[in-house]
């Protein structure tokens, strides 16, 4: 009859910790070892490496040490695949911005301070914005429909369509095709971001990879996102933030966690190659000053929190209903992202502050170099929907998340004026505020409460806002419910036809 008292390794195995288990065993056949030599004479032995090489063999199983070799491997690969097109992205961007905004228009717009220079001009020939935005809503739209059609769009959707519905599978083609059509979006004043391209971008590259090395079904998912996590890692400096957001992004609350080793490891090596040749500062500079140390503001947060929210749902609501309205339109296709172009040029004659990504004018508001009452921040939170929603609605190439960051930051400096004036006792200032607005507001609609903080905490080169980050955010998250700006994400891994392959 068996003994019922559990033995220490039995126990191991009951918790499930296998390297805990292999420490253990290692350990005490050492142990046996030993107590066999004591019987023996003491006698000078020659120093045996093997004995120890054999300890520390136990540490990793063998399945491990072979994982590691393999996805280490393909993720420098990725990381600089990934690396060099984020680069040929953002100097694309530059290069256009320069060609059609500043040289026609003579609109120079501010960059933020991990860019260059914060200065502006405003544009000397304002009535031109509207043929410049338009030219180049009717370039994106000729090189997407007639090369690549699920290149239009904001990108991130695709790719985490690709990673449920089909296999991993991104064709060779739609990198290219996103790149240059998104930076001509972008560079024409076109209100959209770098996020949903590169992630596509780079989630494309992550998938030609897997089939390059001709990796498995589960195996090209994961260099699908490695490839994505590489992307954002790179572009946005935020190497940490942009390997989660690539995990987390994919669910409305879950993570693909097996895919969270190769993200790492391909993001670091993408921001590494994207820092060296752009500079290390952070996108939005480094910003000792964002600090939290009174717990009386807490409130304060919770409210911009509850904004961030309903406003998410407007977002996500105009978003889609200029997309549907776009989509019943009796025009050729490629005609449609122009008239989008066409509608967002016209509003930057009175407010060019909504055209591009408006990273640098987030930037002078974080500065506090904006002064203006309360509600020009809610009105170029609330316009910036509009323009993205005309820009990226009617089938142009570009992300959503630039905007988002620049809709929750105005919403922040709104809040903060707001109450500034009513509670002088707390001293508020404009930047905290701001940045947990840009925390908040897309991880309310990203649905990526947790990778956002980290990655926004990256890009402003301060982590001392996490606690009213949190509390922001989880509100957020909650008010905008179910809604969310990106259609193709399922509620978790057990809804993924990812996952019902392995189950």
């Amino acid at each position: 009859m068996q003994s019922s008292q559990k033995t220490p390794a039995s126990k191991c195995k009951r918790l499930g910790a296998p390297l805990f288990l292999n420490i253990y065993q290692t350990f005490y056949s050492r142990l046996e070892v030993r107590e066999e030599e004591a019987s023996e004479p003491l006698v000078a032995k020659r120093f045996d490496l093997s004995r120890y090489r054999s300890f520390f063999a136990g540490l990793f199983s063998a399945q491990g040490i072979k994982y590691l070799e393999k996805w280490v491997a393909v993720g420098v690969l990725i990381g600089l695949v990934c690396g060099a097109a984020a680069l040929a992205f953002f100097w694309s961007i530059g290069l256009l911005t320069n060609l059609l905004l500043t040289q026609i228009t003579g609109y120079i717009p501010p960059k933020p301070a991990g860019e260059g220079l914060t200065h502006f001009t405003l544009p000397t020939n304002p009535l031109l914005l509207p043929l410049v935005t338009g030219l180049g809503g009717l370039l994106s739209g000729l090189i997407v429909y007639s090369l690549a059609p699920e290149a239009e769009g904001h990108g991130t959707d695709a790719a985490i369509h690709a990673f449920h519905y089909k296999k991993g599978e991104i064709r060779s083609r739609v990198p290219v095709v996103k790149l240059i059509a998104s930076a001509l979006t972008i560079g024409s004043g076109g209100s959209a971001g770098r996020e949903g391209p590169i992630a596509q971008i780079g989630a494309g590259f992550g998938s030609l990879v897997g089939r390059i090395l001709h990796l498995d079904e589960r195996e090209k998912r994961i260099t699908l996102v490695a490839g994505l996590a590489a992307g954002l890692g790179a572009i946005f400096k935020a190497p940490f933030g942009g390997a989660l957001l690539a995990c987390e992004i994919l669910y409305l609350s879950d993570f693909e966690v097996d895919a969270l080793i190769p993200s790492f490891i391909a993001s670091t090596v993408g921001y590494s190659l994207f820092a060296s040749v752009t500079g290390w500062t952070p996108v939005f500079g480094q910003a000792a000053s964002y600090s939290f140390h009174d717990p009386a503001t807490l409130p304060l947060y919770g409210v911009l929190g509850v904004l961030c929210g309903l406003v998410g749902i407007l977002y996500v609501k105009c978003f889609y209903g200029v997309n549907r309205l776009f989509a019943g339109l009796k025009v050729p296709s490629v005609v449609k992202p122009a008239l989008g172009g066409l509608l967002v040029g016209v509003i930057g004659i009175f407010l060019p502050q909504v055209l591009g990504t408006g990273y640098g004018w987030l930037q002078l508001a974080l500065e506090g170099r904006i002064e203006a009452p309360p509600l020009f921040f809610l009105l170029i939170a609330l316009i910036k929907i509009v323009a993205t929603s005309l820009s990226i609605g009617s089938g142009g190439s570009g992300g959503v998340f630039a905007p988002a960051l620049v809709i929750g930051g105005f919403l922040g400096a709104f809040t903060h004026s707001v109450f500034s004036p009513l509670l002088p006792q707390l001293q508020l200032t404009a930047a905290p505020f701001i940045v947990v607005g840009m925390m908040a507001f897309f991880g309310g609609v990203g649905k990526a409460p947790v990778a956002v903080i980290l990655m926004i905490s990256e890009m402003t080169g301060s982590y001392y806002l996490l606690v009213p980050s949190m509390i922001a955010t989880s509100i957020a998250y909650i008010v905008t419910g179910s809604n969310s700006i990106y259609r193709s994400q399922l509620p978790s891994r057990l809804h993924s036809p990812a996952h019902k392959m392995v189950h």
